[in-house]
């Protein structure tokens, strides 16, 4: 059997073990292979809530991942996480409510899962939504990370031996229809302009350029997003551009890289998009921040985005969307982009 896929349940309070058991009762054939990483009084609370007045998926503990080859079809692999711990054997956090228990909990389902990944025990980890907050409320070592990519960053430098700073990463948010590779993550925005550095540019068209050619097979084309209104406007609209980002494009260009030269922000998203089976201009857009590169890609859908984070050595993707705590334990949860997840994870676990 090939190496199987790890899915961490995300906030027990969210919609994270709904979403898992939706993708398992939706998608088999997408989940096989795959296991829960979490924890059996959650994950049977959500098979009760997502079954209604149909018959509960059932959910099988494993003693370790092995077992995973012997798990009947139709029902829920789990490996519990805190079976020392009385985190395996109370009753489940409240649905909806920010906890320091449920931060824990889904903290520790990642560091299990990303150890494991490390280790080459699994094929991939597939991150469903924590609460930045919850993970917080948890003390150390979850506090210490505003979410999953820091820590997964810090956990894979440490196995390697290496500072954080020897490990960039950078967060690409993907759908059918378009790539998009951010510069920075969760910063102020005050912060976020600062982070455009040269350094900064060239190391994320770098990391880009290695991880997609792994999966396309080929040099990816890569759009450049400005940081101001018309791409700085000749200088008009600032100066980041002529001072920053073409310099680094420049660099990029003289180590092979197929890059465009910087353009409008609010026209480069366009010009990527497939549309109708055709692929669009670029294979990726670089954005300069956070909300810049996330709007366009949650605009086309959220329930087929996929986070995927590149420059670790494993494979990790995410839904793209949160714990939705509002629609937590109403079974409604769309588990789209879970499954999109999925399959995003086992064809880059193929590559690797």
């Amino acid at each position: 059997m090939t190496l199987p896929i790890a899915i961490t349940m995300g906030d027990p309070a969210g919609i994270g073990p709904e979403i898992i058991v939706k993708a398992f009762r939706d998608a088999p054939d997408v989940l096989q292979n795959c296991f829960v990483v979490g924890d059996l009084a959650t994950l049977r609370r959500a098979a009760l809530v997502i079954a209604g007045d149909a018959v509960v998926m059932p959910v099988a503990v494993l003693t370790n991942v092995q077992d995973l080859a012997l798990c009947p079809p139709r029902c829920i692999p789990l490996l519990q996480i805190g079976q020392e711990d009385t985190l395996a054997s109370s009753a489940p956090v409240p649905f909806g409510q920010l906890s320091a228990r449920a931060g824990q909990l889904a903290g520790d389902c990642v560091v299990w899962a990303a150890i494991a990944a490390l280790r080459h025990e699994i094929a991939a980890l597939v991150t469903a939504p924590l609460n930045k907050a919850a993970l917080s409320l948890a003390g150390a070592p979850h506090s210490a990370f505003p979410g999953h990519t820091e820590m997964l960053q810090s956990l894979a430098a440490a196995h390697i031996g290496q500072s954080v700073a020897q490990l960039p990463v950078r967060m690409m948010l993907a759908n059918d229809e378009l790539r998009v590779v951010l510069v920075s993550i969760h910063l102020s925005m005050r912060d976020a302009i600062a982070a455009v550095t040269f350094d900064n540019v060239l190391q994320t068209l770098l990391i880009t350029h290695r991880s997609l050619s792994a999966v396309l097979g080929c040099a990816p084309r890569l759009g450049v997003a400005g940081l101001n209104p018309h791409a700085g406007e000749g200088g008009l609209f600032g100066t980041e551009e002529q001072d920053i980002i073409n310099p680094a494009i420049q660099a990029a260009r003289a180590q092979g890289l197929q890059v465009s030269d910087v353009l409008a922000p609010d026209t480069v998203f366009m010009r990527a998009r497939a549309k109708s089976g055709q692929p669009g201009e670029f294979d990726a857009v670089l954005a300069m921040y956070h909300d810049q590169g996330l709007i366009p890609v949650k605009y086309l859908g959220v329930d087929k985005g996929v986070n995927v984070t590149l420059g670790l050595p494993l494979v990790r993707t995410s839904p793209d969307h949160g714990t939705a705590f509002d629609l937590a334990g109403t079974g409604q949860a769309d588990a789209s982009s879970l499954i999109e997840a999925v399959r995003m994870a086992r064809s880059l676990s193929y590559q690797n």
